[in-house]
């Protein structure tokens, strides 16, 4: 178990738990167990304190957490038949965006998401979930894909940001953001996305222009990241906490100010300590966002999506 700063009392009650039926083990005349369940029972009251009332920077900290399940973990236990789909036709193809054709309860879909990596090898390998233009361009080519044949689209957000590399900006990296915005905005069949960690700037707005968006308990969404805007407005990377409050960047807040549609609960104490409890909420939430697009005209679906983003920013606001 990898512990955040802020869960450095629960790791200790944790350890100690775990020390003493290590003793235990190797010793067939201690009985510990009464102790060690009491310790349990603490660590348990202890967990529910700390995630009851995270704060924004707590909440960075928990959607970055490194045992968060990712998008090829969802891929893999979600859908069947997934069939992965490489490159651009233009460059080459970028491993922090895969996608391809699968199945969500037997239904047809199209799958887009940013890989993180979950190693030293596959962290690098997939740019630590940071997506070039050639990435961009493979999701737009996917979503022209599901658009022809008439299949819905996933999309699972988890980015820092698009890489903002000297070859990504030579390669168009703003345009093909846009580009793959505007695809969002244009195809005429039902987009779901899901804000599974982290949602970083254009480089999730370019996947999470979507019909319905909903966002895990513990993951952000925002502009930039509170480093970077701590950076620009204070001149200090070191007012991260500041600047995460201002950016209003939580599910919670998101969810009121109208951005997003709904919160999928994770598990007590985040996704990390239950991977598979975090992964079957975000595929019921799957099934239950498609269903309500069930029977809508292609034409009648692109005009709500279009006026949910020209919408968006008015709620609370008298006419």
């Amino acid at each position: 178990m990898n512990y955040l700063d802020f869960e450095k009392p629960l790791a200790e009650i944790e350890g100690k738990a775990e020390e003493l039926r290590a003793m235990a083990r190797g010793n067939s005349e201690m009985d510990v167990e009464a102790e060690a369940k009491a310790l349990d029972k603490k660590a348990a009251d202890l967990l529910v304190d700390l995630y009851k009332s995270l704060t924004p920077w707590r909440k960075c900290q928990v959607a970055r957490h490194p045992d968060r399940p990712h998008c090829r973990d969802y891929i893999a236990a979600i859908f069947t038949e997934y069939t992965p789909l490489a490159g651009d036709r233009n460059f080459a193809d970028d491993h922090a965006v895969m996608g391809g054709m699968a199945r969500l309860n037997d239904r047809p879909v199209v799958v887009i998401g940013h890989e993180k990596g979950h190693d030293t090898k596959t962290r690098i390998e997939r740019n630590f979930g940071m997506a070039r233009p050639e990435g961009y361009r493979k999701a737009v080519r996917l979503m022209d894909l599901a658009d022809r044949f008439n299949m819905p689209v996933i999309t699972l957000v988890d980015t820092p940001g698009a890489y903002p590399g000297k070859g990504a900006e030579e390669r168009g990296q703003s345009e093909a953001i846009a580009r793959a915005t505007e695809k969002c905005l244009q195809i005429g069949v039902p987009i779901v996305s899901v804000v599974i960690g982290e949602g970083g700037s254009g480089g999730a707005v370019a996947f999470a222009t979507a019909d319905r968006i909903a966002m895990l308990e513990h993951s952000i969404y925002s502009v930039i990241s509170p480093e970077g805007c701590a950076s620009i407005l204070w001149k200090d990377g070191g007012k991260m906490r500041e600047a995460a409050e201002a950016l209003r960047l939580t599910a919670q807040d998101l969810e009121k100010l109208g951005v997003i549609d709904r919160i999928i609960k994770e598990p007590l104490g985040g996704a990390q300590r239950d991977r598979q409890a975090a992964i079957t909420s975000v595929g019921k939430g799957l099934e239950s966002l498609l269903a309500t697009m069930d029977g809508i005209d292609r034409t009648d679906l692109v005009s709500a999506r279009r006026k949910k983003y020209l919408d968006m920013g008015t709620k609370g606001l008298a006419a």
